[in-house]
């Protein structure tokens, strides 16, 4: 059937310039989605938004023209727990995408298992209520436990003024838990301010709580250009990943959230995206263990 984007819905750009920064070998873009098409992967009748096509072919096209070598393909909340999108485009990556899914309680063993075998290694629980309707912690945890003999994970996304209702369910859970987006910390307050130390906190304490620096255009307060004496943009956000990825370095993943969904005033160059990485990762070191070690021991582990 036909889908008619939400209104005032930004596209991707077409068009990313190509990345000044050569990324390392075997780099993996650890956040990122497929959107239908949704005349063969319809979107879920219970979506908030309805998004434009972002298929598997122009995921990987992106892939090869920034330079990466995998991609972690995370299920985007407007087709629900029908993961046959993103399942389509694990069996097509011939083996270079992973797969965090999105599932019910209802889900069978024998169903698990076979998306073991595409490629998923974890399942997302999603916290804003903007985007998802309400599941009770009693049904996530039922399936936290239900996927940890897999050697899966939980991806959770919440926003950080949340996490003080959330921080005792993270920490109980029993397998890695990894934060999407650093868990959204409002960039206006200060590193060193409450809301963010929050979240450090629950890292320093819990070694199984990864988190992913990524989304700085979905963070920042400046838009996508440098600011006044700034040479790159999104220079509200880089010492909050900078920080992450200085304190945890074995613990922070990075991924380009292609194709961006719900950004309301501008859509980012993906090259530029790329070109901030040794802004937040500024050695030789922090970058193979950002975009190469620790992806590969979540997703890849036979390979390290």
């Amino acid at each position: 059937m036909k889908f008619i984007p939400s209104p005032n819905w930004l596209p991707f750009d077409p068009h990313p310039s190509p990345p000044k920064y050569v990324l390392p070998t075997d780099a993996v873009d650890a956040h990122c989605h497929v959107f239908g098409p949704g005349d063969e992967f319809p979107y879920a009748p219970e979506r908030k938004y309805t998004p434009c096509d972002a298929g598997k072919e122009g995921l990987f096209a992106l892939r090869d023209k920034l330079g990466f070598t995998r991609n972690v393909i995370v299920q985007a909340s407007c087709h629900g727990a029908d993961n046959r999108a993103l399942i389509d485009a694990l069996n097509t990556s011939a083996g270079y995408a992973r797969g965090v899914a999105t599932v019910t309680a209802d889900i069978s063993d024998e169903e698990l298992l076979q998306m073991h075998h595409a490629g998923v290694r974890a399942v997302r629980f999603n916290f804003l209520k903007r985007l998802v309707d309400f599941t009770s912690r009693e049904t996530l945890e039922s399936i936290a436990y239900r996927i940890a003999p897999l050697g899966w994970h939980v991806v959770v996304y919440f926003e950080a003024c949340d996490l003080s209702d959330l921080e005792t369910f993270f920490t109980s859970l029993p397998l890695p838990v990894v934060i999407d987006h650093m868990g959204r910390p409002d960039v206006s307050q200060p590193v060193e301010g409450e809301q963010f130390q929050r979240i450090v906190s629950l890292m320093r304490n819990n070694p199984h709580i990864w988190i992913k620096v990524s989304c700085p255009e979905r963070l920042s307060q400046l838009g996508s250009l440098p600011a006044p004496g700034e040479s790159v943009p999104y220079s509200d956000v880089l010492p909050f990943s900078r920080y992450l990825v200085g304190h945890f370095p074995d613990r922070v993943l990075w991924g380009t959230d292609w194709p961006h969904p719900n950004l309301h005033d501008h859509m980012p160059d993906d090259g530029v995206l790329v070109d901030i990485i040794p802004f937040i990762a500024p050695t030789a070191e922090l970058q193979k263990k950002l975009l190469v070690n620790n992806p590969l021991h979540l997703y890849w582990p036979e390979l390290l």
